[in-house]
């Protein structure tokens, strides 16, 4: 049977996507029906890449280090999902394949170099629009659904970071990173230091927060005039089951007790 001029072109669409049949979608959303009023958002908890792109020309070791996603963090914040009953909604791809917390324009956005390392896959690309329309955009679509339908009034990102960076070691435990929404961070960081006085906490490091360099906190955040913050763990902490548990822990128990304090 011969394909009708419809059919041909949206066949023709179809085989010009980058996401192809067994590629999975973006993001998933776990605890949909959960009831706290924090919705947890992790962008850089997979290592996915779709079929098309192979291996992105990476060894599988170099896949599974910091460039490739946030160690750990998908695990705390399914952890943090349970403990909290909220609901969290994680991007599926390799911040290699297109970094969902960065500006789509932006340089780093699809990095060719990251900490060192050619990312061959990436070089002279012809697939960058496929990448945000099929995966950046789709995504956070669905974060600004979730975000827009007045069941959230806390966002929290959850992200790790790396001990050493360029030889020099990062001394924080945990950092939290805002522009204009002080008060949550400072509120969490203060029951943190309170509650856990061994930890070394950092605000606005390891990294700080740019319109240029940063998509959640400006857009999500910011934009909505939610409370909001990024959170950092350094990695080495929860890489073992163990240390997710008990950073969830940690986590868990501040974001309680900060949600408590903004009901009295």
């Amino acid at each position: 049977m011969m394909q009708s001029d419809q059919e041909a072109q949206d066949q023709g669409a179809y085989m010009s996507r980058l996401l192809q049949v067994g590629d999975p979608a973006p993001a998933k959303i776990i605890n949909p029906e959960g009831t706290s009023p924090i919705l947890l958002v992790c962008e850089h908890a997979g290592q996915g890449i779709p079929a098309a792109l192979g291996d992105l020309g990476l060894t599988q070791d170099q896949r599974d280090a910091h460039i490739g996603w946030d160690i750990g963090a998908a695990a705390v914040t399914h952890l943090l999902s349970e403990r909290l009953n909220a609901t969290a909604i994680l991007q599926h791809y390799s911040r290699l394949v297109i970094d969902c917390n960065r500006p789509p324009e932006a340089v780093d956005s699809v990095p060719e170099v990251s900490d060192g390392i050619k990312i061959p896959g990436n070089i002279a690309l012809p697939n960058r629009r496929q990448r945000v329309e099929e995966i950046f955009e789709p995504f956070h679509a669905q974060v600004s659904g979730l975000l827009d339908s007045g069941r959230f009034s806390v966002a929290i990102s959850v992200h790790s970071f790396t001990p050493v960076m360029q030889n020099v070691p990062r001394p924080w435990d945990i950092g939290f990173l805002y522009r204009k929404d002080a008060d949550t961070p400072s509120r969490l960081a203060a029951y943190m230091q309170k509650t856990f006085p061994w930890m070394t906490i950092g605000h606005n490091q390891p990294y700080q927060v740019t319109g240029v360099s940063d998509w959640f906190v400006p857009v999500h955040g910011e934009a909505r005039g939610l409370k909001h913050s990024l959170i950092e763990i350094r990695n080495d902490h929860i890489s073992t089951e163990d240390g997710q548990a008990k950073w969830a822990d940690i986590l868990g128990d501040s974001l309680q007790h900060f949600l408590t304090e903004a009901s009295t």
